[in-house]
Parts: structure tokens; C-alpha cells; sequence
């Protein structure tokens, strides 16, 4: 008798548990998605030009076209391999950039995320990096900057979501 009783008072607390642990874990989720949500603008132009003007873009900062096209809306490219911060690292940045009409389909909303890719000893375990979201760079101002000005619109107020 007691170990039913005590049986079920632990399946109680287990059930009770994992609710909390649930919360927990979606609290944690959603502070990483945060985290690694795109920077967005509009800009008044149709999808092919806004896609013409991104990989313009992206070749005067330096990165180098890896895949995508103006169809799919998509568009990735990637920086040269540079030192990391300490002896034999290194550290290159991903560029992810996603673009679609918006809902009236007068501009085009382009979404770009930044991603630094950091190989800490790339001469003992080559291959083996971490990849992490910028969040406060220059860059993404930047961006904007030249796609604005390569489609000689600036990115339309009020679009300038984190």
C-alpha cells in the first residue's frame, strides 16, 4: 500500500514537472530566436531588382556570391577567411538574405541575417567551427546603405524591424 501511495506521489510530481520544464525550454527558445531573428527593410522596388542590387551589395563589402537567385528569393554568400583572435583561429562571416514582395506587392522586403563562423584551431581540427548571429554590427547598416542607394531608393520608414 505504501508503495503505490509513494508511486504515485512521484508520478504526480514527474507529471507536474514537465510543464515547468516545458516552459522553461520554450522561454529559452524564444530568447534564441530572438536572437537570431533577420534585420528586415522595405524597399520600393520589384523582387529582380532588389535581388540585382543585394548581390551588388554584397560584392562591394567583400562577400562572395555562394547560391541563390532572384526567383527563389533567396540569396547567400560568404567573406573571405580572415584571422580569428587568437594564434592559428579563423573567422569568416555567412550572409543569408532572403527577399519577398510585400503585401500590396509595391516594395520588396528584404531580410538579411549575419553569420560569424569561428574555427579555433584550424590547423589541429580543421572543419570543426561555431557558428553564431551578429546581432550589434555595422554591417547590416551598411547593407541597407548600398542596396538603398545601388536602387537609388532609401529603404522604406518604419521597416526597420531588429
Amino acid at each position: 500500500m505504501k508503495l503505490r501511495l509513494l508511486i504515485i506521489v512521484v508520478a504526480s510530481l514527474a507529471v507536474a514537472g514537465c510543464g515547468s520544464f516545458n516552459d522553461v525550454t520554450t522561454s529559452v527558445r524564444d530568447k534564441i530566436a530572438g536572437r537570431e531573428a533577420p534585420r528586415v527593410r522595405s524597399f520600393a522596388a520589384n523582387q529582380r531588382a532588389t535581388y540585382d542590387a543585394v548581390r551588388t551589395s554584397a560584392t562591394k563589402m567583400g562577400y562572395r556570391f555562394v547560391r541563390g537567385g532572384a526567383a527563389q528569393g533567396e540569396f547567400e554568400a560568404i567573406s573571405g577567411v580572415g584571422p580569428g583572435e587568437t594564434h592559428g583561429s579563423a573567422r569568416q562571416i555567412s550572409m543569408e538574405v532572403t527577399l519577398q514582395p510585400n503585401l500590396d506587392g509595391s516594395a520588396t522586403e528584404v531580410a538579411i541575417r549575419l553569420i560569424e563562423i569561428i574555427e579555433a584551431d584550424s590547423s589541429n581540427r580543421a572543419g570543426q567551427a561555431t557558428k553564431t548571429s551578429l546581432r550589434d554590427t555595422p554591417q547590416y547598416d551598411t547593407f541597407f546603405r548600398h542596396v538603398g542607394e545601388t536602387l537609388g531608393v532609401p529603404p522604406q520608414e518604419g521597416d526597420a524591424r531588429p
